[in-house]
């Protein structure tokens, strides 16, 4: 009897990512983490995976990453892994930072950075 679907057994998982797929997901998150924290401007930030809208147990992409300080993701009442729905009803959804995430990161030659830390008044403290 032949597959006539053309599908693997059923169960079984998708490949899941290559190396340089691997590669790729840690360059980007090196690049994040050299943004400011997105909500306050602050550094140094910790990179964090975007998990609102997210259910199960899926690993989320290394690309759906926006940089955060400590205080607004891990630490105290704000924090996102401390309370996600008062951080969701401050902040909004962590998924709604990506496309100014990806505009900071295509512009960070630019100096938009540099702009963002003076805006928060974080660009002469180093």
């Amino acid at each position: 009897m032949s597959n006539l679907a053309r599908r693997g057994p059923v169960g079984l998982k998708p490949d899941g990512p290559t190396a340089a797929d691997r590669a790729a997901g840690r360059a980007h998150m090196a690049r994040v983490a050299q943004l400011p924290c997105i909500i306050c401007g602050a550094r140094p930030v910790e990179v964090h995976h975007c998990i609102s809208g997210r259910f199960g147990q899926r690993r989320v992409s290394d690309f759906d990453t926006i940089p955060l300080c400590a205080r607004h993701h891990r630490e105290g009442p704000f924090s996102i892994h401390g309370n996600k729905a008062l951080w969701v009803a401050t902040n909004g959804p962590d998924t709604d930072f990506l496309p100014r995430v990806a505009a900071l990161l295509a512009d960070h030659d630019m100096g938009a950075v540099e702009m963002i830390e003076a805006a928060f008044g974080q660009g002469d403290e180093k």
